[in-house]
């Protein structure tokens, strides 16, 4: 069969590129498909710290980088094609994109998750003119201005300190009274003297006229509604949403077992569809980190290569 490869990674993040450099080592026929850019939420990310062995100043970018470097030094196809359906249950699977259809022997899933909503009306409006999801992207354009960071997990409290670079002033919110980002994190936080903090509280609605000019909060304890206003000489603020991710799936509804949105795999990255793995924060695990999905790559691949000897003869 014509075009016809051992495997077909799905996403360009970590943990696809981590499967694609294993895969392609192995000796097997091996493409990556992305819908834009590799990388995933990772290109994101202004400096990585914890991913072990990586240059002090490594940021995702440059992480990055060197993985698509290094999976097509060793002959991973990488094509540009968003995905619009996938038929898994056949011996062959067949991936069918906008700009053609791909077949394999198996499929690895690796399709990440994209940040999660606030939910609140104006968000969606003012997305772009204020209210943003990567400080990385946009911290520039609230140089010397007032930012709000909305969130309280190791995400938020990150690129909070990130944002102190640019902006004049940054104040966390969150929907508890204490903050989930791990202890070292919230520690340099709260020495920064940039960074001001507002507990129990939600963003029920952001509001302007093209630009953010005001969002109001609502307590979650007292139920007080508050409303904050640009400065005057500034005449908008900035708002970086951190409130979580949601699992980029939705293609695979109805074929594959999920829990809440994220793909069930067993220690060896198999789903319950033989031939189809599933790798990185699109699936359901503990922990959600570089260093996670690039083992979850390698794990899926090497699962894969064994697949096909076992199923497809010689």
């Amino acid at each position: 069969m014509a075009n016809l490869y051992d495997t077909i990674i799905i996403g360009a993040g970590p943990a696809g590129l981590a499967a694609g450099l294993y895969a392609a080592r192995a000796k097997m026929k091996t493409l990556i498909l992305e819908r834009e850019k590799a990388g995933g939420q990772i290109v994101t990310t202004e400096e990585v710290a914890n991913y072990p062995g990586s240059e002090k100043d490594a940021s995702g970018p440059s992480l990055v980088a060197r993985m698509v470097e290094q999976a097509e030094e060793f002959g991973a196809e990488r094509v540009l094609d968003e995905v619009k359906e996938v038929q898994l249950e056949d011996k062959i699977k067949i991936v069918k994109g906008a700009k053609g259809e791909y077949h394999a022997k198996s499929i690895i899933i690796a399709t990440g998750a994209k940040p999660k909503l606030m939910g609140c009306p104006g968000e969606k409006e003012l997305t772009g003119k204020g209210v943003s999801y990567c400080a990385t992207c946009d911290a520039d354009f609230f140089t010397d201005l007032e930012v709000f960071v909305i969130g309280g997990g190791d995400s938020a409290v990150e690129e909070a300190m990130y944002l102190t670079k640019f902006a004049r002033k940054v104040t966390i919110i969150h929907r508890r009274d204490e903050l989930r980002a791990a202890k070292s994190i919230q520690e340099k936080a709260f020495k920064n003297e940039k960074i001001d903090f507002i507990w129990n509280s939600v963003v029920k609605e952001v509001k302007g006229d093209g630009i953010v000019e005001s969002m109001i909060l609502t307590n979650r304890v007292t139920g007080e509604e508050t409303e904050i206003f640009a400065n005057e000489d500034d005449g908008t603020f900035g708002i970086f949403v951190f409130v979580g991710y949601d699992p980029v799936t939705s293609l695979f509804d109805g074929m594959i077992n999920m829990e809440n949105g994220y793909i069930i795999t067993d220690d060896n990255m198999k789903t319950n569809i033989p031939g189809v793995f599933a790798a990185g924060d699109c699936r359901v695990k503990s922990l959600r980190q570089v260093v996670t999905a690039t083992a979850d790559g390698a794990i899926a691949a090497t699962q894969a290569e064994k697949y096909i000897e076992s199923v497809f003869e010689e």
